[in-house]
């Protein structure tokens, strides 16, 4: 018998298919899944279950390559089953339970659209499914506003405690994100620097070469301040930003991520245009292809979101005050990047005559590939030094590729945040307060830029955005880091 079971909503859908069922199949690989663990599917399709698993061995096996194992498969495959399950009809949710009948604990996975998340739960309660062993886990947008995140977080409320509600972003669960607290906090060189007295400005930068692609009609609704910075940016600003928690406790962490976001300077009024820039890609030339515009992509539709969004941020506290926080990320970018750069002030005198002295940086590069790097000056060997000692800066460079590249398979994100709910530690998932807190920040400046009428200025697909964003920099004397 089978204790413990974890059910995919939306099991046909694209997320699952990608991510969740490659990921189960890479922790069986990896002897981390429960052998006692039940994978059951639900979705709107019927379709007999057998197609069900040979999809879900296809799509396992296109993402494993040369980590494919026939015997791997088959284990996790005897355990794999299929129920037909409607949202919005509540008799589905039958089939649901007579599978469950003997589990103990069971993850619910909703890898839907949030506006099912309401009748899904309703469906678990009508069926007796949400006892005190089981746990719910729900993916981004949790609302598009404050007011509606409300709503789904009420919804998920009325099924489930707050301690048995997993929110993913999907960004925490990648390794040199969650590197960030080990970088900060395992190492007495950083700490003491990290604040107003050392720190010049940050900058966060999350960038795609691709276009919106299929997802025309989610942007348009959303937008990249919705999509993007309201969680992904959001998330890496708090984990640059936060106190040292007391301790790598859920709570503790989270806690301190909390009153990061409490302390943001709300944007409003005549900084609007000063401190965030919008923009909307036209056709241009990306990744060395000629690249359609957002408004083409829309075909004839109106195409008002932006695919682009710059912010300078302030947090408004006592490590932080009157340090800027440069946040920027959009589709057809110029490159695909994912870093943080720390840049530190420069020395308070110098004492090498007319040498042109460059201020410490510390770079990290999440994606595409991890990479840490620390600028700093050095003397360049030379026998004649009339002019004074010749200086010139040099990087200490950390690649993960290079340290762990041969030994480790990179991990998709969901084996971590997979393994972590089955383990049922809530440590890298977004608590409601936390969530909350974010929407209450990006609800004032997009109800700033309605009131004032700003609109998406255009930047050519395959640049660094909008002039705007560059001016946001150079206005305080900084340039971006690209």
């Amino acid at each position: 018998m089978l204790e413990r079971a974890i059910v995919i909503f939306g099991a046909t859908g694209d997320l699952a298919q990608r991510m969740l069922l490659p990921s189960l199949y890479f922790l069986e690989l990896d002897g981390l899944l429960p052998p006692d663990m039940l994978v059951v599917g639900a979705a709107r399709s019927e379709i007999p279950e057998a197609e069900f698993t040979e999809r879900a061995r296809a799509a396992a096996m296109a993402r494993a390559g040369a980590d494919w194992r026939e015997e791997t498969w088959e284990r996790l495959a005897g355990r794999l089953g299929y129920c037909m399950v409607d949202a919005g009809a509540p008799s589905t949710f039958a089939c649901l339970g007579e599978r469950l009948k003997g589990v103990k604990e069971t993850i619910f996975y909703l890898s839907t659209s949030p506006s099912l998340y309401a009748d899904i739960c309703a469906g678990l309660i009508g069926a007796g499914l949400t006892g005190p062993e089981s746990r719910v886990v729900v993916e981004k947008p949790i609302g598009h506003d404050l007011a509606s995140c409300r709503a789904i977080n009420d919804a998920l409320g009325s099924a489930f405690s707050e301690e048995r509600i997993f929110r993913i972003d999907h960004y925490l669960g990648k390794e040199a994100v969650q590197n960030l607290i080990a970088l900060r906090f395992a190492n007495t060189l950083f700490e003491p620097l990290w604040n107003k007295v050392s720190i010049d400005h940050v900058q966060i930068t999350v960038a795609e070469q691709v276009g919106v692609e299929g997802r025309w009609g989610y942007y348009e609704e959303h937008g990249a301040l919705r999509d993007m910075v309201q969680n992904h940016v959001l998330q890496l600003l708090c984990l640059i930003a936060m106190e040292p928690p007391a301790s790598l406790d859920p709570d503790s962490v989270r806690n301190e991520k909390v009153k990061v976001l409490r302390s943001l300077a709300p944007i409003t009024g005549r900084d609007l245009e000063r401190s965030t820039v919008r923009g909307q890609y036209v056709r241009g030339v990306a990744d060395g292809a000629a690249a359609m515009g957002y408004a083409e992509e829309a075909g004839g539709h109106p195409a008002e979101a932006e695919t682009f969004v710059a912010l300078c941020a302030h947090v408004n506290n006592w490590r932080w005050a009157g340090v800027p926080f440069y946040l920027r990320t959009g589709k057809r970018m110029a490159a695909r990047a994912s870093q943080i750069v720390i840049q530190f002030r420069e020395v308070p005198y110098s004492i090498f005559g007319g040498a042109n002295l460059l201020a410490n940086r510390l770079v990290i590069r999440l994606q595409p590939e991890e990479h840490i790097s620390l600028t700093l000056m050095n003397m360049t060997p030379a026998l004649d030094r009339t002019g004074g000692m010749p200086l010139k800066p040099l990087s200490l460079d950390l690649s993960f590729a290079d340290i762990y590249g041969k030994t480790q398979r990179r991990r998709i994100a969901y084996e971590r945040l997979l393994l972590e709910v089955i383990k049922n530690d809530p440590t890298l998932f977004v608590r409601r307060d936390e969530v909350e807190a974010a929407w209450n920040w990006i609800d004032t400046i997009e109800a700033g830029w309605a009131q004032q009428g700003i609109k998406p200025a255009p930047y050519p697909a395959g640049s660094w955005g909008p002039a705007g964003s560059f001016a946001l920099t150079e206005r305080n004397g900084h340039s971006w880091y690209d």
